[in-house]
């Protein structure tokens, strides 16, 4: 049951992040800088410390009493992931929420995964998991099987994507009417922002110190009630501030260049409709963190976890992809490529998600 609930939190967490950039669609008149950062206010500034005070008493204390060298960490990685996460809207942009995703994502599953296993098993820490249980368990082994097919399956979805761009070869826009269509642009920021997006996971590792002493607090009132779903809360908080610096700067950058600070308060343009969506998309986003701790509570920060999570979301996010008529239009190679790259993903999860029963 317990390896159950954690697969079925990974799926919500996978959910809102591969619909959150969805309501980014329904903002009018902005430039992309501009919804970008209000939907980032709210997913790294506003409602991490919300959903930390809701869940956690006292989660201001646990990081003002945690050590210079946890902070740091957490906050250097959160400014790296920051710049993942800020390609990856750019990333998005150039190619479409389910190539864009599929990219990006599965790079950000690979790195996220091994790295930090590779890391532990050279440096020692105790209690995680290390490269050597992937080649020497039947569950670790289980677990790269699932990997690799994933891999597969994202290879699929990148094949879709060539198609694709063949056969739109001389258009400006994608089948779904997307402008900013440019797909070898697109690859290399995808690229980019997949690999510094693996930095997420490394500040969750970082900050894994605050974690534990809200989770020691929590085992004391509730004894023999298992381990704190929320206790990842009070991380969130710090690794986002990163994040936020990152996108902050990046966004005030561009609307100085582009001439674009006029669009906060541009009334010719449904202003409060506009921050409305951007409020749902960057709440929609900071829900993937919240549930995967969730998830990770249950089956542990190890490999696993980070895979589901990345599935789910290059999952979801090709769902929409097919919803919003990004493949409208492409040939039926082109559609049937796609779709096997999204059942393949289906089957690693299922073999992912066995794995830790065993």
């Amino acid at each position: 049951m317990q390896a159950l609930a954690g697969v079925f939190f990974h799926f919500i967490g996978g959910f809102a992040s591969g619909s959150f950039y969805v309501p980014y669609k329904r903002v009018k008149g902005w430039a992309w800088e501009s919804f970008w950062i209000v939907g980032g206010l709210f997913s790294w500034l506003i409602v991490p410390p919300l959903a930390a005070y809701l869940t956690i008493p006292g989660f201001a204390e646990i990081i003002r009493q945690a050590d210079g060298g946890t902070l740091g960490y957490a906050y250097l990685f959160g400014l790296l992931w920051g710049v993942g996460g800020l390609t990856y809207g750019l990333g998005v942009r150039y190619l479409g929420v389910s190539l864009g995703s599929s990219i990006i994502l599965g790079l950000t599953m690979v790195f996220g995964s091994l790295v930090p296993s590779i890391f532990f098993y050279f440096n020692g820490s105790e209690g995680k998991e290390t490269i050597d249980l992937f080649f020497t368990t039947t569950s670790g082994r289980t677990i790269l099987i699932g990997l690799a097919i994933c891999v597969f399956g994202i290879y699929l979805c990148g094949r879709a994507g060539v198609l694709k761009e063949r056969e739109l070869a001389g258009s400006t826009t994608d089948a779904s009417g997307n402008k900013d269509y440019k797909f070898g642009l697109g690859l290399v920021v995808g690229i980019v922002s997949g690999i510094l997006s693996a930095c997420f996971n490394f500040g969750l590792e970082a900050g894994k110190p605050m974690a534990h002493v809200a989770n020691d607090i929590w085992k004391a009132a509730n004894p023999g009630q298992g381990e704190f779903l929320f206790q990842n809360n009070v991380t969130y908080v710090v690794v986002l501030w990163g994040g936020l610096t990152t996108n902050f700067l990046w966004c005030m950058f561009l609307n100085a260049r582009n001439k674009t600070f006029g669009d906060y308060v541009n009334t010719k343009t449904p202003i409060a409709r506009n921050i409305f969506f951007c409020a749902l998309a960057g709440t929609t986003w900071y829900l993937q963190f919240f549930f995967y701790g969730m998830g990770e509570s249950r089956l542990g920060n190890g490999a696993s976890s980070w895979i589901l999570h990345m599935a789910f979301i290059i999952l979801i996010a090709n769902g929409w992809g097919i919803i919003l008529k990004e493949w409208k239009g492409v040939s039926r190679k082109t559609y049937a490529t796609i779709l096997g790259g999204i059942a393949t993903m289906i089957l690693s999860i299922l073999l992912v998600g066995f794995a830790r029963t065993l």
